[in-house]
């Protein structure tokens, strides 16, 4: 890929496609009433289950009280449980619900239900590109995690 211009059209087109993913799965869902970020958390947690919301804060880039807010909903909700941790009872450790996992299975759901109809309205050769980049697209899911995790003082990893 070129240096600049290709990264910015690859930034364009995930942008819209996050976009285009919210918009479809809010039209194919209209009774999902969690919001992108609740989603988020209860995805976050549900891989990562024990979490405390002060590690959910990091995996998230989130600010602390923000993820307070969100727990605070979803716990109301019946989504989200909180237990003070094992080894001392003041901190405090997160558990998705029965009801939690059934919303983050649904959301997928509903985003699968979207892919498989937009990819079966492409051209056969387009399905199998798009396929076939799925590796390199998880490879780069990795280093993306990994800049959020440790991230350079200038910006770049040194790679080439």
């Amino acid at each position: 890929m070129e240096q600049g211009s290709g990264e910015v059209s690859l930034a364009d087109v995930i942008a819209r496609l996050r976009r285009a993913m919210r918009r479809a799965a809010r039209a194919g869902d209209p009774d999902n009433t969690l919001s992108v970020a609740q989603l988020e958390l209860l995805s976050c947690l549900s891989e990562n289950p024990g979490s405390r919301p002060s590690e959910l804060a990091k995996r998230l880039r989130l600010a602390p009280s923000s993820v307070t807010t969100l727990v605070n909903g979803l716990r109301t909700r019946g989504m989200i449980s909180r237990v003070g941790g094992t080894a001392d009872r003041r901190t405090v450790v997160l558990s998705v619900t029965e009801d939690g996992a059934a919303a983050v299975q649904r959301w997928n759901s509903t985003n699968a239900t979207i892919l498989r109809a937009a990819l079966a309205d492409l051209h056969p050769g387009w399905q199998h590109l798009i396929g076939a980049a799925l590796p390199a697209l998880r490879e780069l899911i990795q280093a993306i995690d990994s800049l959020a995790d440790h991230p350079a003082d200038d910006g770049h990893t040194g790679k080439r």
